[in-house]
């Protein structure tokens, strides 16, 4: 099942790429490969210029420039970043297209913990968002993480799905702890980035030709397929005509005069990326490794800790870069606080962490700017965006509600800005006032869409 949120300016070309790339491979009696994709009205005026959401029964084809497969629905105007019509597509794919297995790809821009998947042109359904969070606020009409939680439940309770075998976000950033905690209460495994991707997305050709060679292969097996396909088994790489297309014939960030290599391509466009695939039935156990590692951060020398997240690997973070990284991989910051503040609980503690890290991340791909990426990410703002409602606890602990309930990292953070300290035992949601934060520098925040210069998304 391909959720194809094209409805947006930047994407709305490579999404539809990335759908002609599944008709290279199309469906047989053992992979159908159905597809919802919504595209935007000005922008990408390929096949016809249509807009709107269709609904695909994707066959296969060879041509890259138009979609042939058997459409089988056209819905007009449908709001994509409503967890309703995640829902209705799952509804309609698993009834039309029963399977052993159910694998959910979701694309578009990604923000991590906050969610993604927006629409800019919804139709009736209007714009809804998660009204208890400040950032819904900020960002208007988004498919919030709470709300894909809320909308894979729903979709698994209506359909008589146990779990997803897969769920993948082809999508920036999403590839945070808060976001594995939602997942793992409808999936077997998933595959997400910490990192912003880039604009080419994941290689569907690949991975769904290695699956239609393979249909019994399980979701895990998928995912490390689809990580090792990533980028360097892309068709828009690999093929020629393709990659002179990425490229606008000649030049991109290149500056050459002829088109690169598909290597070279490929090693150019890997040097940031991140991808992994993760086995969810391991989350519990990793979110109680990260429980204890943070009751005990309480013993720690708290500018230690605040060392530890200074000189993590970090990623890309919708709240700009006028402050500093708050998306930070959690195996490396896990390392730095064991040589920060020395062995004892907090060595140990660590330890069962990098171990539980180690039993989720099944396969992972990182580039060489991000030698740091273990595979997780997890939120650890500094004093400025934990003082805002809009990046602090009344978003985080709404937004990202399943994790904030199962997990005592929103109390740690509240430890570390306010002092205020906590039992194993905690289960009450951490939402200090602004005023109890003790740092300077608290003030107003902007966070931004996703947008994309060149060939790399990003924050903009």
């Amino acid at each position: 099942m391909l959720y194809q949120d094209a409805d947006d300016k930047i994407l709305e070309k490579d999404i539809f790429i990335d759908l002609n790339e599944a008709e290279l491979v199309g469906s047989n009696d053992q992979v159908q490969v159905v597809s919802q994709i919504d595209r935007y009205r000005g922008g990408f005026d390929g096949d016809g210029d249509w807009n709107g959401a269709r609904r695909y029964y994707v066959t296969q084809d060879s041509d890259l420039a138009r979609i042939r497969s058997q459409e089988v629905e056209d819905l007009g105007e449908v709001n994509m970043a409503s967890g309703d019509t995640l829902v209705d597509f799952v509804k309609w794919a698993v009834s039309s297209y029963p399977a052993d297995k159910y694998v959910l790809i979701l694309s578009d821009h990604g923000m991590g913990w906050p969610g993604g998947w927006s629409d800019p042109a919804p139709g009736r359904d209007g714009g809804g968002n998660d009204a208890r969070a400040p950032i819904a606020q900020a960002l208007g009409n988004q498919m919030y993480l709470s709300e894909i939680d809320d909308a894979l439940g729903r979709a698994r309770a209506e359909t008589g799905i146990d779990k997803f075998e897969l769920v993948g976000m082809d999508a920036c950033l999403m590839g945070h702890l808060e976001v594995l905690s939602a997942l793992s209460e409808h999936a077997r495994y998933a595959v997400l980035s910490q990192e912003t991707e880039p604009a080419l997305g994941w290689a569907y050709a690949s991975f769904l030709n290695t699956l239609k060679e393979n249909p019994g292969i399980d979701g895990g097996q998928l995912g490390q397929v689809i990580v090792s396909s990533y980028i360097d088994d892309d068709a828009r790489i690999t093929d020629e005509q393709q990659r002179l297309d990425l490229y606008g014939r000649g030049g991109g960030f290149f500056g050459a005069a002829t088109v690169p290599s598909a290597r070279d391509t490929a090693n150019q466009m890997g040097r940031n990326v991140t991808l992994a695939a993760l086995d969810l039935g391991q989350v519990p156990a990793l979110l109680d490794s990260v429980n204890q590692f943070a009751y005990t951060l309480q013993s720690g020398e708290q500018r230690g800790v605040a060392k530890a997240r200074s000189y993590a690997q970090s990623f890309t973070s919708i709240f700009g870069s006028d402050v500093p990284a708050s998306y930070i991989d959690l195996g490396n910051f896990v390392q730095l606080m064991q040589q920060v503040g020395g062995g004892g609980q907090i060595g140990e503690a660590g330890n069962a962490v990098l171990q539980a890290i180690g039993q989720t991340v099944l396969a992972d791909k990182n580039g060489q700017e991000k030698a740091g990426a273990t595979g997780i990410s997890v939120y650890f703002p500094n004093s400025q965006l934990y003082g805002s409602p809009v990046a602090g606890p009344p978003s985080y602990t709404a937004v990202a509600q399943r994790f904030a309930e199962q997990s005592l990292w929103d109390d740690f953070l509240a430890f570390h800005y306010t002092g205020r300290q906590f039992e194993p035992s905690s289960t009450e949601l951490a939402v200090p006032q602004p005023s109890s934060v003790r740092a300077p520098a608290a003030g107003q925040i902007s966070v931004g869409a996703i947008e994309k210069s060149g060939d790399v998304a990003r924050p903009g």
